[in-house]
C-alpha cells in the first residue's frame, strides 16, 4: 500500500482525499458543514474573481475543451499560446518562455531534457518531489546540499564544477523560490553571488512565489533583485493564478531547445484554449491589480504576527505559506485536526511523521487575499485554545468525540 496507503481504511475521505464542496473560497462545505478553509493555494483569490470566471466561460463557449487538437509541434499551435508565452517572458524579463501542461510533469521533463550524462547537478535537500523525480531520470552525477546551507552548497558546487570540467559537461544548480512546506525562501541572492567564482546555471522552481512575491509579483527572483542572474525561471498556474499548467522562461536558445526536445510536450496534446484564455486574463490581473497582492499580504502579516504574538513557532517562513509547528505525537495531531474541524469549523492541512520529525506536528495554513481580518482573529483564538489543550494532554487517547 505504500507509506500513505497503509492509512487508507481509517483516513480516506477525512484526512486524505477530503471533499471540499461549494464555491472556492474561505468558506466551503466539508461533510455537509461550513468550515473556514485555510487549505487552498488560491493566494490572490482569482479562482472566483468575476473577470476570471467570465474569461473562462467565454473561452469554453468559443473554443470548447477540445481545441486545439494535437501536440503543438504537429497541429496544436495557436496565436494565443504564443501570446501567453510572449507575455510571460516579458513579465519575467526573459527572452522567451514555453508553456507546459502541468507543473509537476513540466519540471520533470525540463530536467530530463536539459541534462546529459556529462552534466552535474547541485540541488537543495528540500527540493520539491517534481525536482527529485526529474533528477531520477538524470544519468549523470548529482550533489545535494542541506537546505539553504550555503557553506555546504559551496563545497558541493566546487566538487560539481571540477567533475563537470573533467567530463566536458556543465553544472546546473536547482533550488526553489518559496519552499512550499516551510514557507522559507531559497537563498537566491547568495547563490547567484557564487557565479563570480564558479561556472554554473541556475534553475528555480517558484511555484509558490509567482504572483505573490516581489514588488510586482514576478517572484522570489524579483524579491531579491536577481532576476537577471536566474537563468531559468519556472512558474505554475496552479497557485496564484488558480488554474492549471505552467511555464519555463529563460534565454531564447535554451527555450527553443526545450521546445524541440521536451518529450512531455512533443508527445502530449496542447494546453486547451479555454485554459490559455483564462491564463491570459489571470496574468493581466496580476499585472494591473496590485491590490490583490496587497490584500494577500495584509492577511499574511495579520495572521503570522498574531500567531507569533501568541507564542507559536512558524519556523522561518518569509512567504504566505504559514506552518504552525507544534510538539506532539501522530495521534495527538489526528485529534487536533478532529477538534479543529468538528468543534471549531476550521479546515487546514496537517503534516506529521515521516514528512516531519517524530513528535512534531505541522499545521499548514494558506492565507489568501479573500480571507478577512475577522477570519484571522477567529483562527488565532482557536489555535491558542488548541495549544492549551495540547499542553494539558487533552489530545492523548483514541479520538475527540465532542466539544472540549
Amino acid at each position: 500500500m505504500g507509506p500513505l496507503g497503509q492509512y487508507q481504511k481509517n483516513a480516506q475521505g477525512y484526512f486524505m482525499f477530503p471533499k471540499l464542496e461549494g464555491e472556492i473560497g474561505p468558506r466551503m462545505k466539508f461533510r455537509g458543514k461550513e468550515v473556514l478553509n485555510w487549505s487552498l493555494n488560491n493566494y490572490l483569490g482569482l479562482a472566483n474573481h468575476p473577470e476570471v470566471r467570465k474569461a473562462d466561460a467565454e473561452g469554453a463557449i468559443e473554443y470548447g475543451m477540445g481545441a486545439p487538437m494535437g501536440a503543438r509541434m504537429m497541429s496544436g499551435q495557436t496565436k494565443l499560446h504564443e501570446e501567453l508565452e510572449h507575455q510571460l517572458a516579458e513579465f519575467e524579463k526573459k527572452e522567451d518562455a514555453y508553456l507546459v501542461n502541468f507543473g509537476y510533469q513540466g519540471m520533470i521533463s525540463i530536467i530530463d531534457t536539459l541534462l546529459n550524462r556529462h552534466d552535474v547537478v547541485v540541488y537543495d535537500s528540500e527540493a520539491h518531489a517534481c525536482i527529485i523525480d526529474g533528477l531520477r531520470l538524470h544519468m549523470g552525477k548529482r550533489f545535494v546540499f542541506p537546505h539553504n546551507d550555503m557553506a555546504r552548497f559551496e563545497k558541493e558546487l566546487e566538487k560539481a564544477v571540477k567533475l563537470a570540467d573533467e567530463q566536458g559537461g556543465g553544472v546546473l544548480v536547482i533550488t526553489e523560490g518559496v519552499f512550499g512546506m516551510s514557507g522559507d525562501l531559497g537563498k537566491l541572492d547568495e547563490i547567484v553571488a557564487f557565479k563570480k567564482k564558479y561556472n554554473f546555471r541556475l534553475l528555480i522552481d517558484d511555484a509558490h512565489g509567482f504572483g505573490t512575491m516581489g514588488a510586482n509579483g514576478r517572484g522570489v527572483s524579483e524579491h531579491f533583485n536577481v532576476m537577471d542572474d536566474v537563468d531559468l525561471y519556472f512558474g505554475t498556474f496552479a497557485k496564484s493564478m488558480a488554474g492549471i499548467g505552467g511555464f519555463i522562461a529563460g534565454p531564447e536558445t535554451v527555450i527553443n531547445f526545450l521546445r524541440y526536445n521536451m518529450r512531455s510536450q512533443i508527445f502530449a496534446k496542447s494546453l486547451p484554449l479555454p485554459m490559455v484564455v483564462g491564463a491570459l486574463k489571470r496574468l493581466e490581473l496580476i499585472k494591473t491589480q496590485p491590490s490583490l497582492r496587497e490584500n494577500l499580504w495584509t492577511i499574511v502579516h495579520a495572521l503570522q504576527n498574531g500567531l507569533r504574538a501568541k507564542g507559536f513557532n512558524l519556523g522561518n517562513t518569509q512567504s504566505p505559506v504559514t506552518p504552525v509547528i507544534l510538539n506532539g505525537s501522530v495521534p495527538e495531531g489526528t485529534n487536533i485536526i478532529l477538534d479543529l474541524r468538528e468543534n471549531y469549523s476550521i479546515f487546514c492541512s496537517i503534516v506529521v511523521y515521516p514528512v516531519v520529525p517524530k513528535d512534531v506536528i505541522m499545521l499548514r495554513i494558506i492565507p489568501t487575499a479573500v480571507h478577512t481580518l475577522e477570519d484571522v482573529e477567529y483562527t488565532i483564538k482557536a489555535f491558542a485554545e488548541v495549544q492549551e489543550k495540547l499542553k494539558a494532554g487533552k489530545y492523548q487517547g483514541d479520538h475527540v468525540v465532542s466539544a472540549m
